[in-house]
């Protein structure tokens, strides 16, 4: 789910002070990899700023705001501890470096984005990365909320030199990112339709459809996304829903309601915050474009 882990950044305001982007998990070392960065530099932490509320990110900041002392930003709809919100558009300046940041939901409805206007920066968090593409899975993501973001950091932001994302490698190739991401969630939803126009599906029927080449072990995450598109288009009155009084089969569960019992306690808590397992019992619902 994190790939080769969390990426955390600091931002030299100048004059001695940094900001701090996304302290990850609270694990004693990473945190203490900021400190002793800023203290090694004869630097101060003065601002801790947290993209989204997914326990890979922001578990971090509050034992680094205890050790710097440091007030922790994060979204107004953020449910975690923060001292500081940002508004939409609102700039954090401190001293040489001015950082703006954005509202950005879909992969959370809590998400910030930052541009450091300067460096014609963006860090993304988990709005776009630097491997792959990222999961828009309900309870907490909405895949509609993620294509408006993806549209708006296009028009604002298009022209950036560099994304520095939540995993994977910084990239800079931004706008063909953006256009990538873009243009993958329209493809995924048109080979979903594509699907329907064959007939009724249940999600295991589809992900066995859409997602036929892939890892396996991905469909689970698979059937999240999946279901994160049906909810848009089914509140777009496109797709219809009958549930099924019936069962589920053991690969249909292995799908819809995994057993996260065999990952430790920190990868079961990501895996459940981003993908929303364990979110009530789940059923088997059929699917049918609608007439």
């Amino acid at each position: 789910m994190t790939l080769d882990g969390t990426n955390g950044y600091v931002v030299d305001g100048g004059r001695g002070r940094w900001i701090a982007i996304d302290p990850g998990p609270d694990i004693p070392a990473h945190t203490a990899a900021f400190a002793d960065a800023a203290n090694a530099a004869g630097a101060r932490i003065a601002a801790i700023l947290v993209t989204h509320g997914h326990p890979d990110h922001f578990p971090g900041a509050a034992p680094l705001a205890r050790a710097t002392g440091a007030p922790v930003y994060a979204h107004p709809a953020a449910t975690f501890p923060h001292d500081r919100t940002f508004a939409d558009g609102e700039t954090l300046a401190v001293d040489g470096a001015s950082l703006r940041a954005m509202h950005a939901p879909g992969h959370a409805a809590d998400h910030l984005v930052f541009a450091l206007a300067d460096e014609r920066a963006l860090f993304t968090g988990d709005v776009i990365i630097g491997t792959g593409t990222v999961v828009v899975a309900p309870p907490k993501g909405d895949m509609r909320a993620y294509q408006r973001t993806l549209q708006r950091l296009r028009d604002d932001y298009g022209t950036s030199a560099v994304i520095y994302g939540g995993h994977g490698p910084e990239r800079t190739d931004v706008l063909a990112a953006i256009d990538y991401y873009i243009a993958h969630r329209a493809a995924r939803e048109a080979e979903l339709l594509a699907a329907l126009a064959g007939g009724p599906a249940t999600i295991p029927d589809l992900v066995a459809a859409i997602y036929r080449d892939v890892d396996r072990r991905l469909w689970p995450a698979a059937a999240r996304q999946l279901l994160a598109y049906l909810i848009a288009l089914e509140r777009e009155s496109r797709v219809r829903a009958t549930a099924l009084d019936r069962p589920l089969t053991a690969e249909q569960r292995a799908l819809l309601d995994p057993d996260l019992s065999r990952l430790a306690s920190d990868a079961r808590a990501v895996v459940r915050d981003e993908l929303g397992f364990g979110e009530g019992v789940p059923r088997l619902v059929s699917y049918a474009l609608a007439p």
